[in-house]
């Protein structure tokens, strides 16, 4: 393919529903090509995504979610722009989010998000997850069809992190409300449209949190909440309350938004292949194994970039310093170096834990345990109250011509909408709940 006849990756809304037969061709040119219109270097195999996430010494994570879009403040010239990324790092957009940070205020950061969700705060959490899934089905399953993201996958996981956070009962249905319903604008970060990003788009959430962790300074109450407000860094200091409440809103927002992009590509694959759905009730301990191999092929997050602070090598190919990297997870988890026929979906694959869907190295989700729990428990109640899942063909079309629309960004992948039928548990095959 030349260059000129090559499409957009980051513009063309062709590539937002199936961005993979374009990654695949990219891999087999080369697992570290760089693409024509915006000079971007895109890692598309596995051992090279790992290189690349491994290596914070070579690589800043400054615009790992900005890309090429602003662009750089100022031009990066020399063979070490080190000093440049720290001098203008913070007229980046989201230059005040965790992901974007590097060592030693990401070490320091992250430390204090560890707090946060510990092994025995996410063992309490995942108990009232089984409560808090029913509760949500109840009401998505009482008409017999709807639609699985906005009627379930977004209200569960909203509720499921506000009980992480601790934020208060009183506050929950207005949050999970307020930002179940906030608006998506095209200049979203990652949006394939040409409006600018906002900097900061979590300003209810920060405001929020702020409110919170400075009245339990005030009166400490032995919630989760007084914990984080009681939280000190590494080396005993204690964050500003902004600094914690942006510790939490991000835990909050971008955990949120994730886990319900892997419950809707699991709930189609269910709703679509009647051999997995039926595996799966029958064989209840196989669901851990789908939602790894749910995350291989379609890992929520398509990928995220790095910036060369040095001249580096990956893969063969000589980067010079001041190179912008996009390392593609759902490519590199799609390797077939590394996974054998990976175009097939094998919910027994054994080594689908492998996968790049929560990126590795310092910058690995932090949230990983939390997601893998959630949709365990969401797939388990969903069966449970089940006899069968179903397309919508009213609303996506038939088999074999299904319509599906994904949020158009280049670095989330999900569904914006799956709308199922389904027979509840207990009724007569074909029936609904009135």
């Amino acid at each position: 393919m030349k260059d000129s006849e090559e499409p957009d990756f980051f513009r063309d809304d062709a590539l937002v529903a199936d961005p993979y037969p374009y990654l695949d061709d990219l891999r087999s040119q080369c697992p570290v090509r760089r693409e024509p219109h915006h000079g971007v270097v895109m890692v598309t195999g596995y051992d090279e995504a790992v290189q690349v996430f491994n290596d914070t010494e070579t690589f800043s994570s400054c615009n790992s979610v900005t890309g090429p879009f602003p662009g750089f403040p100022v031009p990066l010239e020399g063979d070490d722009v080190t000093e440049l990324i720290e001098r203008h790092r913070d007229e980046l957009p989201m230059s005040d989010q965790l992901p974007t940070f590097d060592p030693p205020l990401h070490t320091a950061h992250r430390a204090l998000l560890m707090r946060l969700i510990t092994p025995r705060r996410l063992k309490e959490n995942e108990a009232s997850m089984w409560r808090l899934a029913e509760s949500t089905l109840d009401p998505f399953l009482a008409g017999g069809e709807g639609d699985f993201i906005g009627g379930f996958a977004a209200p569960f996981t909203l509720k499921v992190i506000a009980d992480l956070l601790g934020v208060p009962d009183q506050d929950r249905d207005e949050v999970t409300e307020a930002l179940q319903h906030r608006p998506r604008s095209e200049g979203a970060v990652g949006s394939t449209g040409d409006k600018a990003m906002a900097h900061s788009p979590l300003e209810y959430l920060y405001d929020r949190f702020i409110g919170y962790i400075s009245d339990r300074r005030r009166e400490p109450r032995g919630d989760v909440l007084t914990g984080l407000a009681n939280a000190t860094f590494p080396d005993g200091s204690v964050p500003d309350v902004a600094d914690a409440a942006r510790v939490a809103t991000n835990l909050f927002a971008a955990g949120q938004e994730t886990t319900v992009r892997l419950l809707g590509s699991a709930a189609r694959l269910l709703a679509e292949r009647a051999d997995l759905q039926n595996m799966l009730r029958s064989e209840r301990d196989r669901i851990p194994g789908f939602v790894e191999e749910t995350l291989r092929t379609e890992s929520p997050i398509k990928g995220d970039f790095r910036l060369a602070r040095v001249p580096t090598t990956v893969g063969g190919i000589d980067l010079p310093a001041g190179t912008t990297v996009m390392v593609l997870n759902g490519a590199a988890s799609r390797d077939p170096r590394h996974f054998e026929d990976p175009g097939t979906f094998d919910p027994a694959r054994a080594n689908a834990r492998h996968h790049l869907a929560f990126g590795r190295g310092i910058h690995t989700c932090p949230g990983a345990p939390l997601a893998r729990a959630e949709a365990v428990v969401a797939i388990e109640r969903l069966l449970d109250r089940t006899a069968d899942i179903r397309i919508s063909e009213r609303a996506h079309g038939p088999e074999g011509a299904r319509r599906y629309r994904y949020i158009p960004t280049y670095i989330l992948r999900g569904l914006t909408h799956l709308n199922l039928e389904f027979t509840v548990a207990g009724e007569p095959a074909g029936g609904s709940a009135t």
